[in-house]
Protein backbone atom coordinates (compact mmCIF):
# COMPACT_ATOMS: atom_id res chain seq x y z
CA UNK A 1 0.00 0.00 0.00
CA UNK A 2 2.75 2.38 0.51
CA UNK A 3 4.34 1.66 -2.73
CA UNK A 4 1.03 2.63 -4.51
CA UNK A 5 0.63 5.48 -2.86
CA UNK A 6 3.91 6.73 -4.28
CA UNK A 7 3.44 5.65 -7.37
CA UNK A 8 0.61 8.11 -7.52
CA UNK A 9 2.11 11.17 -6.07
CA UNK A 10 4.62 10.53 -8.89
CA UNK A 11 2.03 10.77 -11.52
CA UNK A 12 0.42 14.09 -10.02
CA UNK A 13 3.43 16.01 -10.44
CA UNK A 14 3.74 18.63 -13.05
CA UNK A 15 6.00 17.77 -15.97
CA UNK A 16 9.57 19.43 -15.64
CA UNK A 17 10.64 22.51 -18.07
CA UNK A 18 14.37 23.24 -18.69
CA UNK A 19 14.99 26.80 -18.79
CA UNK A 20 18.54 28.12 -20.00
CA UNK A 21 20.53 30.04 -17.79
CA UNK A 22 21.52 32.73 -21.01
CA UNK A 23 17.88 33.47 -21.06
CA UNK A 24 17.01 33.42 -17.45
CA UNK A 25 13.62 33.20 -15.63
CA UNK A 26 10.69 34.44 -17.42
CA UNK A 27 9.57 35.18 -13.98
CA UNK A 28 12.69 37.24 -13.48
CA UNK A 29 14.01 40.67 -15.20
CA UNK A 30 16.31 40.68 -17.98
CA UNK A 31 19.52 42.50 -16.45
CA UNK A 32 21.73 44.35 -19.38
CA UNK A 33 24.96 43.53 -19.20
CA UNK A 34 27.91 45.96 -18.68
CA UNK A 35 29.00 48.43 -21.79
CA UNK A 36 25.89 47.38 -23.72
CA UNK A 37 23.53 50.43 -24.96
CA UNK A 38 20.58 49.95 -26.76
CA UNK A 39 19.47 52.55 -28.90
CA UNK A 40 16.18 52.91 -30.52
CA UNK A 41 15.88 52.24 -34.56
CA UNK A 42 13.82 55.79 -34.88
CA UNK A 43 15.79 57.61 -32.67
CA UNK A 44 19.04 56.92 -34.66
CA UNK A 45 17.05 57.82 -37.87
CA UNK A 46 16.28 61.10 -36.79
CA UNK A 47 19.52 61.92 -35.73
CA UNK A 48 20.83 61.17 -39.24
CA UNK A 49 18.00 63.43 -40.55
CA UNK A 50 19.18 66.37 -38.40
CA UNK A 51 22.41 65.54 -39.58
CA UNK A 52 21.58 66.01 -42.81
CA UNK A 53 19.55 68.63 -42.81
CA UNK A 54 22.26 71.08 -41.23
CA UNK A 55 24.79 69.68 -43.60
CA UNK A 56 22.55 71.21 -46.25
CA UNK A 57 22.05 74.38 -44.68
CA UNK A 58 25.34 74.82 -44.01
CA UNK A 59 26.67 74.18 -47.75
CA UNK A 60 23.40 76.52 -49.03
CA UNK A 61 24.39 79.26 -46.53
CA UNK A 62 28.32 79.18 -46.34
CA UNK A 63 29.53 82.07 -49.16
CA UNK A 64 32.79 79.20 -49.79
CA UNK A 65 30.07 76.96 -51.76
CA UNK A 66 28.79 80.48 -54.31
CA UNK A 67 31.32 80.95 -57.20
CA UNK A 68 33.29 84.29 -56.95
CA UNK A 69 36.87 83.35 -59.26
CA UNK A 70 37.63 80.47 -61.17
CA UNK A 71 41.45 78.62 -61.29
CA UNK A 72 42.52 78.62 -64.94
CA UNK A 73 45.99 77.48 -66.42
CA UNK A 74 47.15 76.81 -70.20
CA UNK A 75 46.92 81.15 -70.10
CA UNK A 76 49.43 82.62 -72.71
CA UNK A 77 47.71 85.74 -73.46
CA UNK A 78 44.85 86.00 -72.04
CA UNK A 79 44.40 86.71 -68.07
CA UNK A 80 42.18 84.77 -65.35
CA UNK A 81 39.86 88.00 -65.47
CA UNK A 82 39.04 87.73 -69.35
CA UNK A 83 38.33 83.87 -68.63
CA UNK A 84 36.18 84.36 -65.64
CA UNK A 85 34.12 87.04 -67.60
CA UNK A 86 33.71 84.69 -70.23
CA UNK A 87 31.60 82.38 -68.00
CA UNK A 88 27.91 82.63 -66.43
CA UNK A 89 28.79 81.27 -62.91
CA UNK A 90 29.00 84.58 -61.06
CA UNK A 91 27.75 84.18 -57.72
CA UNK A 92 26.47 80.90 -59.07
CA UNK A 93 26.15 78.22 -56.50
CA UNK A 94 28.07 75.06 -56.37
CA UNK A 95 25.19 72.54 -57.10
CA UNK A 96 23.86 74.22 -60.32
CA UNK A 97 27.88 74.77 -61.97
CA UNK A 98 27.59 72.57 -65.02
CA UNK A 99 31.49 71.84 -66.53
CA UNK A 100 29.92 70.75 -69.63
CA UNK A 101 28.30 75.05 -70.05
CA UNK A 102 31.03 76.60 -68.68
CA UNK A 103 33.47 74.68 -71.73
CA UNK A 104 30.86 75.91 -74.09
CA UNK A 105 31.33 79.62 -73.14
CA UNK A 106 34.86 79.33 -73.57
CA UNK A 107 35.56 77.53 -76.66
CA UNK A 108 33.21 80.17 -78.16
CA UNK A 109 35.53 82.32 -78.02
CA UNK A 110 37.45 83.28 -80.53
CA UNK A 111 40.87 82.74 -78.74
CA UNK A 112 40.36 79.36 -77.39
CA UNK A 113 40.72 76.33 -79.07
CA UNK A 114 39.97 74.19 -76.98
CA UNK A 115 39.11 73.65 -72.27
CA UNK A 116 39.12 71.26 -69.95
CA UNK A 117 36.45 72.04 -66.73
CA UNK A 118 36.55 70.05 -63.49
CA UNK A 119 34.45 70.95 -60.54
CA UNK A 120 35.12 70.28 -56.83
CA UNK A 121 35.18 71.41 -53.14
CA UNK A 122 36.60 75.04 -52.24
CA UNK A 123 39.16 76.59 -52.39
CA UNK A 124 39.35 75.55 -55.83
CA UNK A 125 35.63 74.71 -57.21
CA UNK A 126 36.09 75.37 -60.40
CA UNK A 127 39.38 74.40 -62.46
CA UNK A 128 40.22 75.02 -65.68
CA UNK A 129 42.92 74.77 -68.22
CA UNK A 130 42.60 76.14 -72.08
CA UNK A 131 44.42 76.14 -74.92
CA UNK A 132 45.07 79.86 -76.50
CA UNK A 133 44.49 79.37 -80.27
CA UNK A 134 47.60 80.29 -82.21
CA UNK A 135 47.78 83.35 -84.78
CA UNK A 136 49.09 82.36 -88.32
CA UNK A 137 49.15 86.22 -89.32
CA UNK A 138 48.14 89.56 -88.45
CA UNK A 139 45.61 90.92 -90.69
CA UNK A 140 44.82 94.43 -91.03
CA UNK A 141 42.00 96.39 -92.23
CA UNK A 142 40.16 99.47 -91.62
CA UNK A 143 43.02 100.40 -89.37
CA UNK A 144 42.22 97.71 -87.59
CA UNK A 145 45.07 94.88 -86.91
CA UNK A 146 43.71 91.31 -86.23
CA UNK A 147 45.11 88.08 -85.65
CA UNK A 148 44.19 85.03 -88.05
CA UNK A 149 44.50 81.53 -87.49
CA UNK A 150 45.25 78.64 -89.67
CA UNK A 151 41.66 78.12 -89.91
CA UNK A 152 40.76 81.80 -90.65
CA UNK A 153 39.21 82.51 -86.89
CA UNK A 154 39.66 85.88 -86.57
CA UNK A 155 41.08 87.12 -82.90
CA UNK A 156 41.50 90.11 -81.21
CA UNK A 157 45.39 90.81 -81.85
CA UNK A 158 46.94 90.79 -78.14
CA UNK A 159 50.33 92.09 -78.35
CA UNK A 160 52.53 92.67 -81.08
CA UNK A 161 54.51 89.94 -82.57
CA UNK A 162 56.74 91.28 -85.40
CA UNK A 163 58.26 87.70 -86.82
CA UNK A 164 54.59 87.27 -87.79
CA UNK A 165 53.26 87.56 -91.46
CA UNK A 166 51.28 91.14 -92.03
CA UNK A 167 48.57 91.43 -95.02
CA UNK A 168 47.15 95.16 -95.20
CA UNK A 169 44.09 95.20 -97.00
CA UNK A 170 43.00 97.26 -100.35
CA UNK A 171 40.87 100.88 -98.95
CA UNK A 172 38.05 99.44 -101.26
CA UNK A 173 37.49 96.75 -98.46
CA UNK A 174 35.60 98.61 -95.80
CA UNK A 175 33.96 98.40 -92.11
CA UNK A 176 36.08 96.42 -89.33
CA UNK A 177 37.04 92.60 -90.03
CA UNK A 178 34.11 90.73 -88.52
CA UNK A 179 33.49 86.77 -88.57
CA UNK A 180 36.41 84.57 -90.28
CA UNK A 181 38.45 84.90 -93.55
CA UNK A 182 38.63 82.50 -96.13
CA UNK A 183 40.93 79.30 -94.83
CA UNK A 184 42.16 79.41 -98.30
CA UNK A 185 43.19 82.76 -98.08
CA UNK A 186 45.67 82.27 -95.15
CA UNK A 187 46.56 78.88 -96.59
CA UNK A 188 47.95 81.12 -99.66
CA UNK A 189 49.73 83.94 -97.84
CA UNK A 190 51.58 81.12 -95.63
CA UNK A 191 52.59 79.45 -98.74
CA UNK A 192 53.00 82.38 -100.69
CA UNK A 193 55.50 83.63 -97.68
CA UNK A 194 57.38 80.65 -97.68
CA UNK A 195 58.42 81.31 -101.09
CA UNK A 196 59.02 84.76 -100.94
CA UNK A 197 60.45 85.26 -97.35
CA UNK A 198 61.77 89.00 -97.82
CA UNK A 199 58.53 90.08 -98.05
CA UNK A 200 56.93 90.66 -94.67
CA UNK A 201 54.11 92.34 -95.25
CA UNK A 202 51.21 91.37 -98.31
CA UNK A 203 48.32 93.29 -99.84
CA UNK A 204 44.96 91.91 -100.32
CA UNK A 205 42.46 92.99 -103.09
CA UNK A 206 39.35 91.83 -103.43
CA UNK A 207 39.77 90.96 -107.38
CA UNK A 208 43.18 90.43 -107.44
CA UNK A 209 43.61 88.69 -104.23
CA UNK A 210 47.43 88.72 -102.51
CA UNK A 211 49.97 90.45 -103.95
CA UNK A 212 52.85 93.10 -102.76
CA UNK A 213 54.94 95.90 -103.81
CA UNK A 214 58.16 94.55 -105.66
CA UNK A 215 61.10 96.65 -104.61
CA UNK A 216 62.20 96.75 -108.24
CA UNK A 217 59.24 98.89 -109.03
CA UNK A 218 56.19 97.04 -109.98
CA UNK A 219 53.07 95.74 -108.34
CA UNK A 220 52.53 91.99 -108.58
CA UNK A 221 49.23 90.07 -107.98
CA UNK A 222 48.82 86.60 -107.43
CA UNK A 223 45.36 85.86 -106.05
CA UNK A 224 44.68 83.04 -104.17
CA UNK A 225 45.13 79.32 -104.09
CA UNK A 226 47.49 76.66 -103.67
CA UNK A 227 49.80 76.85 -106.35
CA UNK A 228 51.31 79.83 -105.33
CA UNK A 229 54.88 78.12 -106.38
CA UNK A 230 53.98 77.60 -109.90
CA UNK A 231 52.85 81.02 -110.26
CA UNK A 232 56.30 82.20 -108.90
CA UNK A 233 58.04 80.14 -111.23
CA UNK A 234 55.89 81.77 -113.98
CA UNK A 235 56.31 85.07 -112.54
CA UNK A 236 60.19 85.10 -112.17
CA UNK A 237 59.99 83.98 -116.18
CA UNK A 238 57.89 86.91 -116.69
CA UNK A 239 60.68 89.31 -114.51
CA UNK A 240 63.22 87.79 -116.90
CA UNK A 241 61.72 87.96 -119.81
CA UNK A 242 60.94 91.89 -119.35
CA UNK A 243 64.34 92.69 -118.29
CA UNK A 244 65.66 91.03 -121.72
CA UNK A 245 63.55 93.89 -123.56
CA UNK A 246 63.52 96.27 -121.16
CA UNK A 247 60.31 96.43 -120.20
CA UNK A 248 59.53 98.28 -116.77
CA UNK A 249 56.19 97.13 -115.96
CA UNK A 250 54.01 99.04 -114.01
CA UNK A 251 51.60 95.88 -112.78
CA UNK A 252 52.51 92.30 -113.16
CA UNK A 253 48.92 90.17 -112.67
CA UNK A 254 48.65 86.26 -112.36
CA UNK A 255 45.89 85.64 -111.18
CA UNK A 256 45.07 83.48 -113.79
CA UNK A 257 47.95 81.62 -115.04
CA UNK A 258 46.89 80.54 -118.23
CA UNK A 259 46.16 84.39 -119.34
CA UNK A 260 49.21 86.54 -117.46
CA UNK A 261 48.25 90.34 -117.72
CA UNK A 262 51.34 92.67 -117.60
CA UNK A 263 50.87 96.68 -117.50
CA UNK A 264 53.43 98.66 -118.86
CA UNK A 265 54.59 101.66 -117.34
CA UNK A 266 57.41 102.35 -119.66
CA UNK A 267 60.40 100.99 -122.09
CA UNK A 268 64.16 101.77 -121.96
Amino acid sequence: MTSRFRSNRRQSRDPAIWRSPEFGSPDRPQVQKRGQVFVSWRLFSGLVIVVMLALLGFFFTADAFYVSSVAVGGLETMTANEVYELLHVDGLHLFWVDPAVIRADLVASPTIANATVSVGFPPNMIQITIEEREPALVWEQAGVASWIDVNGRVMRQREDRPNLLRIQTDPLVEGELIGEIDPVVVQSAIQLHDLVPTVAAFRYHPDKGLGYNDPRGWEVWFGVGLDMQQKILIYNAIVADNAAQGIVPNEINLVNTHRPFISVLAER
